[in-house]
Parts: structure tokens; sequence; C-alpha cells
């Protein structure tokens, strides 16, 4: 007979620590709660990988970025989960579920059991043999030389501009006309391609890898791409994103539901899937209070969240980006950003360079969604707008619209819907498997 526990989480990535933390704020016994996790250590902060780890001076390492650092709060070593009593089962692949007797079968043989399962498995990085390519095992590190970065979102301008500090020569290649293309506009993306053209990164768009050329050592010395391009390589970085681990669906598919990364967003009506670890953070906490306290526990009520720090820029974005752009503030400076309006609501935002209340008052204004009759106008407020609206107080819905700066600007209901934009994904849909098993089942 195997291990058995009243909580049981699958994964053992940024979700785990957050919920690991959230579960003994909530005054969790020692030795009810379990961790499974095919990673060798404990959960840690994944945002450091792409950025301090990479650093040529002080650069960040474990345990320094173990969660739950990322949001100011304690840092969970092995220490901590020993002190609490929580068991960590490391290096493990949960191999099937059988969520009738509640059993767990590792890659070990051993078999576990739970009362309660939280699957917060996220994602892994795609590659490039999924896409009909090959040698992802010849794509090593170095000391110096020629990088290649083959994609143009989060980790690979985030590891571009690393790379770059690191005194590299980095080329950058995308297949889209411009960078982080699922979020930045053209406009915005110019400006950080311009940024990182003069820190000496140079970019190729428009094309993919096409092939390696490798030594008799099996090491990359050069990438080629379709467009005929022949760069030298020391080193490669693939970031061309990521896909769900999923697979325990096969064993488990009345489980389906929590194994998708996607939760129904409250403030946009839909479900969505958001590939950030804000998101991941919040719905761990969140799947915890409604496994604990279901009859206190809300639905989830997320307002999309993303942001990035590379060189000395740092930007924030908040809700959809769909619909018509307006751009606000000075390009040629360091502060700028834009809205999106969308069927007549202001549903995104995004700032570059912006203060703690700055973007505390985009996070505001975006939640709000008022409605948005002039575009010129909020063109012409600009960040001013979001300053102002933060200060007014929410209208109890429905109400009338009620005027801002002018009579083209109103406050407004909630309206539309957001898509997710880029990536590094993790289970953000705990949340509501946690909510809807937390509302079925008393805690034991």
């Amino acid at each position: 007979m195997g291990r058995a526990f009243v909580y049981v989480i699958i994964g053992g990535g940024v979700a785990a620590g957050y919920a690991a933390l959230e579960f003994t704020k909530r005054g969790v016994s020692q030795g009810e709660l379990c961790i499974i996790s095919e990673e060798s250590v404990v959960p840690y902060e994944r945002p450091a990988l792409s950025k301090g780890f990479l650093l040529p001076e002080a650069p960040a390492r474990l345990p320094s970025f173990h969660t739950c650092v990322g949001a100011n709060e304690e840092r969970l070593t092995p220490k901590w989960y020993k002190e609490h009593g929580i068991e960590l089962v490391l290096g493990t692949r949960v191999k099937s579920a059988d969520v009738k007797r509640k059993t767990l079968l590792t890659a070990t043989g051993e078999t576990i059991s739970y009362k309660i399962l939280i699957v917060a498995t996220g994602a892994r990085a795609l590659k490039l043999e999924e896409f009909g390519l090959s040698g992802s095992d010849a794509a090593n590190s170095c000391t110096g030389g020629n990088a290649v970065v083959i994609g143009g979102g989060y980790i690979g301008m985030e590891c571009a501009a690393s790379l770059v500090i690191n005194k590299i020569n980095v080329t950058v290649v995308f297949p889209e006309a411009h960078c982080m293309a699922r979020l930045f506009t053209p406009k915005i993306a110019s400006y950080y391609e311009d940024f990182y053209t003069a820190k000496g990164v140079k970019f190729i768009k428009g094309t993919v890898l096409s092939s390696f050329d490798m030594n008799s050592n099996g090491k990359v010395t050069a990438v080629n791409l379709r467009d005929g391009n022949h760069l030298p390589a020391d080193m490669v970085v693939v970031g061309i994103g990521i896909r769900p681990n999923t697979a325990l669906r096969a064993t488990a598919p009345s489980m389906l539901l929590v194994m998708l990364p996607r939760f129904r967003s409250k403030l946009f009506g839909e479900s969505r899937r958001l590939e950030h670890v804000d998101s991941a953070r919040k719905s761990a906490k969140h799947a915890v209070a409604a496994i604990m306290e279901p009859e206190k526990t809300d639905e989830f009520d997320y307002l999309p969240f993303f942001y990035s720090r590379v060189f000395t820029l740092s930007w924030q974005f908040y809700g959809d980006g769909v619909g018509e752009i307006v751009h606000f503030g000075d390009f040629s400076g360091t502060t700028f950003g834009a809205y999106w309006v969308s069927k007549g609501h202001l549903v995104g935002s995004f700032l570059e360079g912006g203060t703690k209340d700055q973007y505390e008052a985009l996070s505001k204004v975006t939640r709000l969604k008022p409605a948005i009759e002039d575009v010129a106008e909020l063109q012409r407020q600009g960040l001013g707008f979001a300053l102002l609206m933060s200060q007014e107080p929410a209208p109890a819905p429905p109400s009338p619209s009620l005027g801002v700066g002018g009579p083209a600007l109103a406050l407004g209901r909630p309206l539309y819907a957001w898509h997710a934009t880029a990536g590094v994904i993790v289970a953000a849909s705990v949340a509501v498997f946690a909510y809807w098993y937390g509302r079925k089942r008393r805690r034991w």
C-alpha cells in the first residue's frame, strides 16, 4: 500500500509553490499535503531563467529565486517544506490517475492516494523536432562568440537582452513582421527593436530556421534559414513557444477540465487561456481558497496581466489587445503607451516606463472598461485619462454613463472578451477545478 495524503499537487512549477504557501496560511496540517514533480528541485520562479539567471555579474542562482519571492512573499526552500510537513516527491512523473479510486501511479511504480487533487502540470517548451527539424541536442551553450535566437516572443527577446549584456553577438530570427507580434503593435515593436539594435542585436524577420550545420562532435556551428541566410553560431536559443502538459487526460478523462490551461474569465464572460506567471500565482492561491473555504470563495476574477523588464526598460500590459489601437506618449522618450478600444469600450492598456501609481491606474481603468466615444480625445488625454479615471469611484451596474474629461469619454458597463497573448504558461486552470471541486466537497 502506497502513501496517502489529503491534498496532492501534480506539478512542481510556480503554481505548486504558491498553492503550498496558501495551504499553510490556511492551516493545512503537517503530513496532509504532497507535491509530485518531475523536476529535481522544489518550485522556483521561472521569470529568473531568462533574466537574472543569465547575467554576467551576480547572476541569480537557487535558492535565491524559489517561490514565492516573485510576489514578495516567503522563499520556500527545501527546509521550508520540511518544517511545514509537506511531502516532496521530486524527479518523479505521474504515469496514470484513477479518479474513481483517487489514486495516482508514478513512473517508479508507487501508488499515492489522495482526497483532493490539484493538477498543475503547466507546459513544456516546444522542440524543433515537433516541426520536422532536428538538432535540439546540438544547440549547446558557450561563453562568447555568436548566438542565434530563434523566436521573437517573450523568451527570445528577454534572452537576447541577457546575451548582449554578456558581450555575445546576437541575431534574433522570427517569421512575423515584428517582435512580440501577439502583443505589441507595430509602433510599439519598432521602439523596442530600435532599442535592441542600438545595443548590438540584429533582427532577421519573415523567415524561419531550416537546418543546423554541426561539426564532428555534434556541436552547432551555423544556422541555415529558409530565406537563404547562413549565420555562424556558437550557441542557439530556441524560444518557439510551449505546449500544455495534458498527457494525463488519456488515463483520466474526467480530469479534462483541470488539465486544460483555461479558466472562465469573470471579467470577459468566456473561457480564456493565459500563459503568464502572474496568472499561475493568483490562480493557485484562489484554487486553495476554493478548496479550503468554498463557502467564502467567489468566482476567479482575474484581470489579464503581462510584464517584462530588460535593459533599462520595463513595461506592463492589462486586459485584452483587440480592437482599435490608440497610442499615446512620447515614443522618442522613455514613457509611452497604448489603449485598445473595442465595441466602444476600453479593453486593454500598455505602458512603458511607468511609475507604480501609473501602472495601478492602468490596471484599475482597464478593469472598469469605460465607454469611449471619442478616441481622438482619449489619445489627447493619454495616460492622464487613466490617472483621472482611477480616482473616480466605480459605478454600480447598471448605471447611466458618467462623463469623464469632457463629453467625449464615458464610463459604461463591462463588455468585451480578451484573447490570450504571449507566452510561458502555467496552470491557470487550477482555479477552475478547485472552485468546482471545493463546492462539491467539504474539507477533510
